[in-house]
């Protein structure tokens, strides 16, 4: 009877493995994790969609190695601890190996050293502060770094607007916001400037007044609001209904501001990864395509949910392999075009790309655009 059963164990154990086998043949596993509810769920969804139109793209030209590219995903929220759990499920549980996000930095920071000490590869596609990818050597991100975009629009204030005195407003409770912060401070007094007015709030206050009451006291030539969309909506109101009226500066967490805002929008700038009016060829197909696809247009979290899938599925096609370390070398020895331009990464995996500087305007229907202005490179 015992004999019986150890046998019938290993069959069952045998049967059960040549069927995982013949699945994992067939297909090759990439999983999602990101906010598709929530304050940041803009960026999310944005993202998540860019990455399955790549995905669907691949798999209609015949896949990788003949195999089906799937990307299951799960919403986070935006949450640190629900980023954790669901990525432990899907690389224990589902014994997934490429993990694709999430969109923010605290969620994506969360789970870069268990990506690390994994062995599992995890791009970002707009995590943007600097410890996301110190974890280790099988951490990436499609998005440029924090201080680059604090130094691009810190430049951008100077020498194109003209501007000698500056204030800040940031979120002192959010990655994100502070790196940008810093940064910006930094290289706007290393170029001459002045922070006149430097203030900061906690995640989650909708009342502003008193700090932009001081920083109206203060009249800088220009405001910086590196801040998630949200907040800086309502932000701007603020600024506008107490007269301020000078420009207002932003990062890569404004997109989606023209729907939030309205007209107190006008007269501000942002960086941005992407601009949907490119007529650079790659990029504008893939406008065309989100659009055709989604019924919408395409953001730049979009164009980077893209390109940070694509340049993953790339690395496996090129290290012809779904071995996470054979993947790992090949992605870091990226240098190619993609949507958001020329990529190439530093030896922090960062991607080595330029930065567009985008300004709201009225469109000619009356409403409100973002056009693009100019472009930075890295120095």
């Amino acid at each position: 009877m015992k004999k019986t059963f150890v046998l019938f164990a290993v069959c069952l154990a045998a049967i059960l493995a040549l069927s995982c086998r013949g699945r994992d043949s067939e297909t090759i596993t990439i999983g999602a994790i990101f906010p598709i509810s929530g304050p940041v769920m803009f960026y999310g969804n944005e993202s998540r969609d860019g990455g399955q139109l790549a995905v669907e793209e691949v798999n209609a030209a015949g896949g990788i190695m003949g195999r089906r590219v799937v990307m299951p995903w799960e919403d986070d929220e935006g949450n640190p601890e629900r980023t954790v759990n669901i990525f432990t499920r899907m690389t224990t549980r589902d014994n997934i190996s490429f993990i694709f996000g999430s969109s923010t930095s605290g969620p994506t920071t969360a789970i870069s050293t268990l990506a690390q000490s994994n062995g599992v590869v995890l791009i970002s596609p707009s995590a943007t502060a600097l410890p996301v990818t110190h974890a280790g050597d099988f951490v990436f991100r499609a998005c440029f770094i924090d201080p680059f975009q604090g130094l691009v629009m810190a430049d951008f204030a100077f020498d194109d607007l003209g501007a000698r005195s500056a204030a800040i407003l940031y979120d002192a409770g959010a990655d994100y916001n502070t790196g940008l912060a810093e940064a910006f401070r930094s290289q706007f007094r290393a170029l001459g400037g002045v922070i006149v007015a430097d203030e900061a709030y906690q995640t989650g206050d909708v009342d502003f007044n008193a700090q932009i009451t001081r920083i109206r006291a203060a009249n800088p030539d220009v405001v910086y609001l590196p801040n998630y969309v949200l907040d800086v909506a309502l932000q701007v109101e603020r600024f506008r209904e107490q007269g301020i009226a000078v420009p207002l500066l932003g990062g890569d967490g404004w997109d989606g501001l023209i729907d939030q805002a309205g007209d107190a929008a006008l007269n501000g700038f942002w960086s941005s990864a992407f601009t949907s009016d490119t007529t650079e060829p790659r990029g504008a197909a893939f406008v065309q395509a989100f659009e055709a696809r989604f019924n919408r247009p395409a953001s730049q979290f979009a164009a980077l949910g893209y390109d940070a899938m694509m340049m993953l599925m790339d690395a496996i096609r090129a290290a012809n392999s779904t071995d996470p370390a054979a993947v790992r070398d090949a992605l870091a020895a990226t240098n190619d075009n993609y949507v958001t331009g020329h990529i190439r990464f530093d030896s922090n995996r960062n991607p080595i790309k330029s930065a567009a500087i985008l300004e709201i305007v009225r469109a000619p229907d009356g409403g409100l655009a973002n056009v693009y202005r100019t472009t930075v490179n890295p120095r």
